[in-house]
């Protein structure tokens, strides 16, 4: 019996992995500055997954070998590398088709993940309410199927037990089949389970619209401070931490602001760079959250390396999302600039959004005031004042937060941009 060799296409691999040997191409037009800055992005992502980064490498890449990605002569180095450091599993920045990846494992004889898995990985880690499972899930089904053959040892277990000549029973094939059928038929089971799901979340959203609240959702690249700012104006405590996809599941409170009006915020699951299409399929429902929003509120690290293509990152997926609700773009992070430098980059990150940029550090409460101002003004035009969303409060004499817990925000209708 062959022996059965780990690969970076099973999903429980990763949760396995100790040590880990990051690497990534630049070709083309694509710079070495580029590639480095993704390299850092990628090794965060390993940090998330609970790896540690023992090397790094940026190859250059004059073409794509379609059997192994890389060249010949990078694949002998980098397999020599991976042996001298005692066999650390390969996170490759960029995505692997299935023979590239079966090919480059069988080289190097450890698990090889792309930068799909790795994220599918981090998503099923984080994953904690019913739906955010069922979606992790699915995707990762869907990333599983067409890597089948070869991902696991025991697809050769069929080999020879087909002993008519009308059938052939070539290695593997009837297990693989067999597999094929079962993920196909557990796909079947996961879209009906969402379904119902999705009706549950309709028909509540549904209950609450009578209450014409307007809702603002927090969006942002991975690790922007989307949930600390969250926390910081609802006097919220959601887990906020300095992982990427720290949050996963949309969280919603109810936000009091200076006027007396109330509106629901919602922190929603970070955008990142090539986010895995499973992933966006999969995900369609929670996004949906970003649509149906009346105002987003557009979160920026300002202190990151790559802050500007982060943010036109963001503005590309709501672009193609069809989001084009009134907006706030909050400058975050701020605290860790000089006052020159962050006046410079909030300029530069208004030139990008099309919006006048509100510089906040959402850690120590900078600029939080004139956020809450903003983002007042914005859901006054939203939404026509009633008693519903102005409780019994004198305008401009509750200077305060009003933080309540609830499970969705309210549904209503996108108002583009004055």
């Amino acid at each position: 019996m062959a022996r059965q060799r780990r690969s970076g296409a099973d999903p429980g691999v990763a949760a396995t992995l100790d040590k880990v040997l990051i690497a990534g191409a630049f070709h083309g037009q694509r710079r070495r500055e580029q590639t480095e800055i993704e390299l850092d992005e990628l090794e965060e992502l390993a940090r998330t997954l609970g790896t540690s980064v023992v090397e790094r490498a940026a190859v250059a890449l004059r073409d794509i070998h379609p059997g192994t990605f890389f060249g010949s002569g990078t694949v002998e180095a980098l397999g020599a590398r991976i042996a001298e450091l005692g066999g650390p599993a390969a996170l490759i920045n960029d995505q692997l088709s299935p023979r590239q990846q079966r090919n480059l494992e069988e080289s190097w004889g450890v698990p090889v993940l792309d930068r799909t898995e790795v994220i599918l990985a981090i998503f099923a880690r984080r994953a904690r309410t019913a739906e955010g499972r069922v979606q992790v899930e699915m995707a990762q089904l869907e990333h599983q199927l067409p890597r089948l053959a070869g991902g696991w040892a025991h697809l050769e277990r069929q080999r020879g037990r087909v002993g008519t000549g009308s059938m052939r029973g070539g290695m593997g094939e009837k297990q693989i089949e067999v597999d094929r059928r079962l993920i196909n038929q557990k796909l079947r089971r996961l879209r009906q389970r969402l379904r119902e799901i999705e009706r549950q979340r309709t028909t509540r959203r549904t209950a609450r619209s009578a209450v014409p609240l307007a809702s603002c959702a927090l969006v942002g690249y991975t690790n922007a401070g989307k949930s600390t700012l969250l926390n910081r104006l609802t006097n919220s405590t959601v887990l906020a931490d300095d992982l990427l996809f720290a949050t996963l599941d949309p969280t919603s409170r109810l936000l009091g602001l200076s006027s007396g009006r109330r509106i629901i915020v919602t922190d929603t699951v970070g955008f990142i760079q090539s986010l895995p299409h499973e992933l966006v399929e999969a995900f369609a429902a929670t996004l949906e959250e970003v649509r149906e929003a009346h105002l987003l509120t557009i979160v920026v690290d300002a202190s990151h390396a790559d802050a500007e293509a982060q943010l036109e990152t963001v503005l590309a997926t709501l672009d193609e999302m069809g989001c084009d609700q009134p907006a706030v773009l909050a400058v975050n992070k701020v605290d860790r600039l000089g006052a020159a430098t962050a006046d410079d980059m909030a300029r530069r990150l208004g030139a990008i959004a099309g919006l006048p940029p509100v510089r906040i550090s959402a850690a120590r409460g900078t600029g939080i005031r004139e956020l809450r101002q903003a983002i007042d003004a914005l859901a006054a035009e939203a939404v026509p004042d009633t008693r519903a969303n102005r409780p019994i409060i004198a305008a401009g004499s509750f200077d305060g937060d009003v933080a309540e817990a609830i499970d969705q925000p309210f549904h209503g209708r996108r108002r583009a941009a004055s």
